[in-house]
């Protein structure tokens, strides 16, 4: 009796675990993937989705680590493209899901409000926080935009480099830059802390995919979770934190 109560257990325990999942989602999903995440336990119950946030390129690295990741969520193409070149996408799971715009933003006690990305480039603005280009998407974007406004040169010298866009967002917040590259959504989560100066182009635009990373511990969960994002209720919950439907 005592064996047939320990195999119950044991057979419980890993049925719990079973309906477990991994997500890794860049920084700027933070709040909109916390609500899509309880949003989808309750609609599935005994489900736990775990969440893991980071700059995209920092949660690659971690998932060619061998991270036990389920599903990926990147903040541009660029990322996803490098984890599917290098074997880490289930095949066909690969879904865009939402859509961003790029702005600089300044503090609320700013002086100077830079209205183009030339103004970025003179004497008034000394300190502007960028995400690592080589890591953080929305410093690629950046750095994309001022190349192709011949500027990249004199605002490099005044960069302040962060490890994610919220990073970004924080210096702003405390009037440690004078301007910085952030999402509409990151310049929505703090109202009041930060103006918006100026939405910035961005060649393509800005779109976010996500995918089942090979290998997922829990596939039919995985897969279940992706389709609850495109889903109805999962656009509405990204609507309501700024993003565009994809």
């Amino acid at each position: 009796m005592k064996k047939l109560c320990a195999l119950l257990l044991t057979l419980v325990a890993g049925a719990s675990h079973a309906a477990d999942i991994t997500v890794s989602a860049a920084s700027s999903l933070t709040e909109s993937f916390r609500d899509i995440a309880a949003a989808y336990e309750k609609a599935n119950p005994g489900t736990k989705v775990d969440l893991n946030f980071a700059a995209s390129g920092v949660l690659l690295q971690q998932i060619v680590r061998g991270a036990p990741v389920d599903v990926f969520a990147s903040a541009d193409q660029s990322t996803m493209d490098q984890a599917a070149a290098q074997g880490l996408l289930e095949a066909g799971s690969r879904q865009d899901f939402a859509e961003n715009t790029l702005w600089v933003v300044v503090p609320p006690q700013a002086k100077q409000r830079p209205a183009t990305l030339a103004a970025l480039a003179q004497p008034g603005i000394s300190r502007v926080a960028i995400g690592n280009p080589e890591s953080v998407p929305v410093g690629r974007y950046a750095r994309g935009a001022l190349q192709q406004a011949g500027i990249w040169s004199a605002v490099q010298a005044k960069t302040i480099t962060t490890q994610n866009v919220r990073q970004s967002l924080d210096y702003v917040a405390r009037g440690e830059v004078d301007a910085g590259f952030v999402y509409a959504t990151d310049a929505q989560a703090m109202p009041g802390r930060v103006q918006r100066a100026f939405q910035v182009p961005v060649a393509g635009g800005i779109t976010y995919p996500l995918a089942q990373i090979k290998g997922s511990g829990n596939a039919p969960q995985a897969q279940r979770f992706i389709a609850f994002v495109r889903s109805q209720q999962g656009q509405a919950i990204l609507q309501h934190y700024g993003f565009g439907s994809h």
